[in-house]
């Protein structure tokens, strides 16, 4: 077979990610920044923004990090200072789930703005750990207020699923991006996600595509190796034995090897094209180890070629020995399993504390009890939640955030999606999670919204399965409100 003819490009594709935000399509991720400091210390600051320059250089003038990536933001903002290149800084906020005052917004965006050396972050991308938390709703609407005022360009997500956007976008959020795992590998943000993202021109900023460096020649046929020792490597081997192991991978190589022979380029050429291609993909998150393995040379071959339907196809045929991951993007953040550098997390999430406190009854010492705020609940004589002894009861809930605010206008299943996280955090402030549910009730003010309710509904619980009643009722209390749900646990040993 013959090599399809090809142009050799000097300089990367660039793209409008957002309104005034032209970037590469090809991002620098810095997060292997904390990996090379894990042992050796912070890098030198002035040495590692010579090599961002060198990115800035060949055109790669986009760089991706976070607030907990070592050093990362403090090395951007030295090449910015400089200023002798023009780059597009995106960083992470990734506070821990708790309270989200104007003040503490501003306290975690200020020491971003100060490493970074800038009076303007070009996109500020929020990571909230758990959403049995509703407070990344105000962060997330004063990160709005910084924007307004010129502290933040633009407003990003960083690994939150389709429910979670979809949420934050009827509440009027400027949500720009979503940055999620998206390769050969991990094809999850390729249905729902990207037709929510498409609806709402929202751009996916795609990391994970080499999948730690995984889908490159290097380990094509090869033995399965021992295992990983570098973060990258560590996440992405869960990633492959989530898939069906190192024998999916090998069919996944083979059929990429297959199309970059044709093309003349590399496996992993053909693993990034493949991403770049998905319609809602803005530009895609490439590692680098400043210093160390730098594959700009190789990386500007992305853009010499285009994948053809007999590509797509070959690719697809090996999509078939593979086990689609679980769940949604992000999900192994918040759920098992737990497919990140430190495996469970579980003794992360644990460490975060309740959404509300619990208050013992003064009539049974088997009875405990959680109070969400509420005017009404001491008005009308109830609990959010009540544990006596190993049961856990949960109060018809409804989609009200903070001190009334309905979340949700509208739109049954955004309304099912904060109720379920309302029932996990009463749940969880008493000991219990939504694993042990054993009955739920759902109560909905228009029959015809069963199917989308009940799609959010086996979203969070299709492996649980508790016994289930949906009715449909004249009214519920309050001004729009669509949908209502009670649930009882029984918690296992209690």
């Amino acid at each position: 077979m013959s090599t399809p003819a090809t142009v050799r490009v000097q300089r990367p594709e660039r793209t409008l990610l957002a309104p005034g935000l032209e970037v590469s399509r090809l991002v620098t991720g810095l997060w292997q920044v904390a990996d090379m400091e894990r042992d050796h210390g912070a890098l030198n600051p002035q040495t590692s923004a010579g090599h961002l320059a060198a990115y800035a250089d060949a055109g790669f003038t986009s760089f991706d990090m976070a607030d907990h990536y070592g050093s990362a933001e403090v090395i951007t903002g030295t090449l910015k200072s400089a200023g002798s290149h023009a780059v597009q800084a995106f960083t992470k906020w990734c506070p821990q789930p708790g309270v989200m005052t104007p003040e503490v917004v501003r306290a975690g965006i200020g020491r971003s703005l100060e490493r970074l050396r800038t009076d303007r972050i070009d996109l500020l991308q929020l990571h909230w750990w758990t959403f049995d938390d509703p407070r990344y709703i105000d962060a997330l609407e004063e990160l709005a207020r910084l924007k307004q005022q010129g502290l933040i360009a633009h407003i990003g997500l960083c690994n939150f699923d389709t429910a979670h956007m979809r949420l934050l976008l009827n509440l009027g959020v400027p949500v720009a991006t979503n940055q999620v795992c998206l390769s050969l590998l991990d094809r999850r943000a390729t249905q729902d996600m990207t037709e929510l993202a498409l609806a709402h021109q929202v751009k996916l900023l795609a990391y994970g595509v080499l999948a730690g460096g995984y889908l490159g020649e290097r380990w094509l046929n090869a033995a399965e190796p021992a295992p990983a020792t570098d973060w990258s490597k560590m996440k992405y081997r869960r990633f492959i034995q989530a898939i069906g192991g190192w024998p999916a991978l090998q069919a996944v190589l083979q059929a990429a090897a297959a199309v970059a022979h044709k093309h003349g380029v590399s496996v992993s050429n053909v693993a990034t094209r493949w991403v770049l291609e998905q319609p809602a993909v803005g530009a895609v998150i490439v590692g680098a180890r400043l210093g160390e393995n730098e594959h700009r040379a190789d990386n500007l071959r992305v853009f010499d070629f285009a994948l053809d339907d007999d590509d797509r196809a070959v690719l697809q045929a090996a999509f078939a020995h593979t086990q689609r991951l679980p769940g949604d993007c992000g999900d192994e953040y918040r759920r098992p399993p737990f497919l990140t550098a430190s495996g469970d997390l579980s003794h992360h999430l644990d460490g975060i504390a309740p959404l509300w406190p619990t208050v013992p009854s003064p009539h049974s010492a088997q009875r405990r009890y959680v109070d969400s705020g509420s005017v009404w609940e001491p008005l009308a004589g109830y609990a959010r939640a009540v544990r006596h002894g190993s049961r856990v009861l949960v109060s018809g809930t409804t989609a009200t955030h903070g001190s009334g605010r309905l979340v949700g206008a509208g739109d049954a299943a955004v309304q099912a999606t904060y109720i379920l996280d309302k029932i996990a955090a009463s749940l969880r402030a008493l000991g219990s999670r939504l694993q042990d549910v054993v009955r739920t009730r759902v109560y909905l003010t228009d029959v015809n919204d069963w199917h989308a309710v009940s799609t959010v509904h086996g979203q969070y619980f299709g492996d649980i399965r508790p016994a289930n009643t949906l009715l449909q009722v004249a009214a519920l209390v309050g001004d729009g409100y669509k949908v209502e749900i009670e649930a009882e646990a029984e918690v296992a040993g209690g």
